[in-house]
C-alpha cells in the first residue's frame, strides 16, 4: 500500500486527512525507520508494508468506534505505538496514554510526539498488571485498545480494569480470533464486561483475517485483578 493508497483507502472510509495529518504519518514512517536502525522497534520498515500492515491496521478500529464520541484513550503494549499514534494523528482531540514494559520504546515514543508536535499525550514504563492496580489509572479511561499482545483471556484482565463504567475495551485480533474468545468469555464477564460487537474484515492487498472485538465495561472489575506481573500470563482466566 503506497502512501497515496492509504490516504484514498481512508478517504473512502470518510477520512479526509490534512495536509498535516499526511505530513505526520510521513514524519513517523522516517522516525520509525530512522530508530529501528539502533533499536529492534519492528520487523516490517519497508513503506509500502508499513502503511498497509502498521498505519492502515491500527486505524480499522475506527471504522466501526466513533472515537469522536471520546476523549482518553489508553494503549496497553503498544511498542512503537500501534494502534494509538495512528488514531492520534486522524483524531487530534483524543488524550493518549500508552502503557509499555520496555522503557526504550517508552523513550522512542516521547521522541516520535515532539516530532509529530503532539499535545496530550503520556508514555508510562510499566508492567500492565501494575498499571492497571494504579488508582491514576484504574479504570479511567473512555476506551482501552490492545493490538496483537497477548491471546484475550489475558489481555482482557491487563485492559478491563482500565476502562471506566460505560467505557471501551477494543481488541485487535487475527485469523484465531473466534477460538480466543470463547476462552476468554468467563474472564470478560469476571471483569465487568460484555461484548457489545464483533466486527470481521480482511486487510486490503494480502487479504489476512481480521477481528475487532467491541466490549463494553458494565460494572466495576474485582479489586483483585489484574493480578500481579506475570500472573495472568501463566494462568489465565479460563472458560473451564
Amino acid at each position: 500500500m503506497t502512501e497515496e493508497q492509504f490516504y484514498e483507502a481512508l478517504q473512502e472510509k470518510g477520512f479526509e486527512l490534512s495536509d498535516t495529518q499526511k505530513q505526520q504519518f510521513k514524519r513517523y514512517f522516517e522516525v520509525l525507520v530512522e530508530w529501528n536502525e539502533k533499536m529492534n522497534l519492528t520487523a516490517i520498515t519497508d513503506a509500502p508494508s508499513v502503511y498497509l500492515k502498521h498505519f492502515y491496521d491500527s486505524v480499522t478500529s475506527a471504522f466501526y468506534v466513533d472515537f469522536k464520541k471520546y476523549e482518553s484513550v489508553c494503549d496497553v503494549g503498544a511498542g512503537a505505538g500501534f494502534p494509538s499514534i495512528p488514531l492520534k494523528i486522524i483524531y487530534p482531540h483524543l488524550h493518549v496514554t500508552i502503557v509499555d514494559s520496555l522503557n526504550k520504546r517508552i523513550t522512542f515514543l516521547n521522541y516520535l510526539a515532539g516530532e509529530l508536535k503532539f499535545e496530550n499525550v503520556a508514555f508510562v514504563h510499566a508492567r500492565a498488571e501494575e498499571f492497571g492496580r494504579n488508582p491514576k489509572y484504574r479504570e479511567q479511561f473512555d476506551v482501552v485498545t490492545a493490538r496483537a499482545v497477548a491471546r484475550l483471556s489475558v489481555l482482557s484482565e491487563l485492559c478491563i480494569p482500565l476502562a471506566k463504567q460505560g467505557g471501551l475495551f477494543v481488541s485487535m485480533k487475527g485469523a484465531a480470533a473466534s477460538e480466543e474468545m470463547k476462552d476468554a468469555t468467563r474472564a470478560v464477564k469476571l471483569l465487568g464486561a460484555v461484548l457489545q460487537n464483533e466486527h470481521e474484515f480482511v486487510l486490503p492487498e494480502e487479504n489476512s483475517e481480521r477481528h475487532i472485538f467491541v466490549f463494553e465495561k458494565k460494572k466495576q472489575t474485582p479489586k483483585k485483578y489484574p493480578r500481579k506481573p506475570g500472573v495472568p500470563n501463566k494462568t489465565p482466566i479460563t472458560a473451564n
